[in-house]
């Protein structure tokens, strides 16, 4: 959403988010950042992992590490009632610098057109997640929107792990 120097991209004024639910919390991801969206698998767990990591899957033929954002970020996850039509409980497969990460999600909501003008520096803290994962929130009538850094979840050393993990 934003340009390499933090500024936004003067060529558009709204970005496309894929918004999804965890916790009693909305998040979105720049579209351009997801691949897809998968319904919940077997995950393989991998001994010795971060606390985060769920495990692995494999993808139709890619190995693909599972991150447990509940975890990553000190929430409870959300209990679901059958009854929603919404996609529930799934992994939503981000590209992270060159490879693919599958983040669980509680509930997979839609995509949102926002206004780069609606955006709004984050506070400090949302709900125990840290300034630096957030790229921006958007109020909404329901609350607040959070628009995740992806490229921010996970620094160089928890990177290098986790491309061990997908090997």
């Amino acid at each position: 959403m934003l340009g390499a120097e933090g500024v936004m991209n003067d060529q558009q004024d709204e970005v496309q988010l894929v918004t999804f639910q965890l916790g009693a919390e909305y998040y979105g991801i720049d579209i351009m950042q997801v691949k897809s969206i998968e319904e919940t698998t077997e995950v393989r767990p991998i001994p010795n992992s971060p606390g985060y990591v769920e495990g692995i899957f494999n993808l139709r033929g890619e190995i693909i590490p599972v991150i447990n954002l509940h975890k990553r970020f000190h929430l409870t996850r959300m209990q679901t009632e059958d009854d929603d039509d919404d996609l529930l409980r799934g992994f939503l497969i981000i590209r992270v610098e060159e490879m693919h990460v599958a983040i669980i999600i509680d509930r997979i909501s839609r995509v949102l057109t926002v206004r780069f003008r609606d955006v709004q520096q984050p506070p400090q803290m949302i709900s125990g997640i840290g300034a630096e994962y957030i790229e921006g929130v958007v109020q909404r009538d329901e609350g607040y929107l959070i628009i995740l850094d992806i490229d921010r979840l996970f620094n160089l050393r928890e990177l290098a792990q986790l491309e061990s993990l997908a090997r």
